[in-house]
């Protein structure tokens, strides 16, 4: 394994280099002038103060580089959520305390997700786009936290490049990749994209149609930036108070996006209401039937099925037969048309 450390202070590599210099082939250097060519790079490890401008321009003009590299884990202060939304918006895969043991830094390094794909040109065009993807739903998380405005064009350029992706590659590439290579709620936001694209195409939608499917994937999740990673991330079941405070992110996405005045009321409809079933069971409003839009309904079932993909560190991804048998489960909750409509997006694509 070829890995390459970069880093904002000598002292920081040495201890880095100690870690890892007899388990793997290492390169490094300093964040000031780094040329990081991403050739023959399994993994990266950054460790840099993402406090400091500096650091953050000089990670900026090397993401090209960054982007070609499978693997990318960057060491920040877990205290700050800043920090971590700033780490995942200049590219990072994983993201880990600014000082791991040696080996929670090799666990992560040596984590290989399943995957039944060679790597390939496609895959690596695929990788491209969910480094777009990825860095556009960070930057839109960091926005919410730190109360500035979401650049829709940037989200529209993202969510469009996903798109191409999958018309061109498949469903199947788009989740290997996106599996493989990322993790928690940038993961997931990346699954419930492309899998809403592919039912976009599977139903033979217009180009504006599918522009409106990926723009309400991209933004469904962006309330999630106020609720604390611990809680995102936990690995097992939420107690009743963390299961009541994460329920309150769709309302939380609509109150950030409200004063944007690029986001149409379609696209805060959706961020409001894709947790709602048409029973009235869902949240935050308890909606029913004909009061829940069309296109909700679309990114509910793509959010849904997502979840129950999704690699975690402490369970494998559901087998899409299985999550699919759970959707048909649902009947009363989501309108079954569009979930036997969908059998061939989860199953055969």
């Amino acid at each position: 394994m070829n890995i390459h450390l970069v880093s904002d202070d000598v002292a920081k590599l040495a201890v880095l280099r100690g870690m890892l210099e007899d388990r793997c082939s290492l390169t490094s250097e300093l964040l000031d002038g780094a040329h990081v060519s991403g050739r023959n790079i399994d993994s990266l490890v950054v460790a840099a103060d993402l406090r400091s401008v500096d650091n953050i321009t000089a990670l900026k003009e090397i993401s090209d580089q960054l982007s070609r590299i499978p693997k990318r884990i960057f060491l920040t202060d877990h205290k700050s959520r800043l920090s971590t939304v700033q780490a995942y918006a200049l590219g990072a895969t994983s993201v880990m305390s600014s000082t791991p043991t040696r080996n929670q830094l090799l666990s992560k390094l040596l984590d290989l997700r399943p995957s039944s794909l060679a790597p390939s040109i496609t895959q690596d065009g695929g990788r491209q786009a969910a480094f777009a993807g990825a860095t556009c739903i960070a930057s839109m998380f960091a926005a919410v936290l730190s109360g500035g405005e979401i650049d829709v064009e940037e989200t529209r350029r993202a969510g469009k490049r996903i798109a191409d992706c999958v018309a061109e590659n498949g469903l199947a590439e788009w989740l290997a990749n996106v599996r493989r290579h990322h993790e928690g709620t940038y993961q997931h936001c990346l699954l419930v994209t492309g899998i809403a694209v592919d039912f976009g195409l599977s139903l033979g939608v217009r180009s504006y149609d599918l522009e409106r499917l990926y723009m309400a994937a991209m933004f469904h999740d962006i309330g999630k930036a106020r609720i604390p990673l611990a809680i995102l991330d936990k690995p097992g079941r939420l107690d009743s108070n963390e299961r009541a405070l994460v329920e309150t992110h769709p309302a939380a996405g609509y109150d950030a996006l409200k004063g944007n005045a690029a986001i149409t009321p379609e696209m805060l409809d959706v961020v409001r209401h894709h947790h709602e079933f048409l029973d009235g069971s869902g949240y935050p409003d308890g909606l029913c039937d004909a009061s829940i839009s069309d296109l909700t309904r679309i990114l509910t079932i793509s959010d849904i099925f997502a979840a129950l993909i999704e690699y975690r560190i402490y369970k494998p991804a559901m087998p899409r037969e299985k999550a699919y048998e759970i959707l048909q489960s649902m009947e009363g909750k989501l309108e079954m048309p569009l979930v036997g409509a969908f059998r061939e997006v989860a199953l055969a694509r």
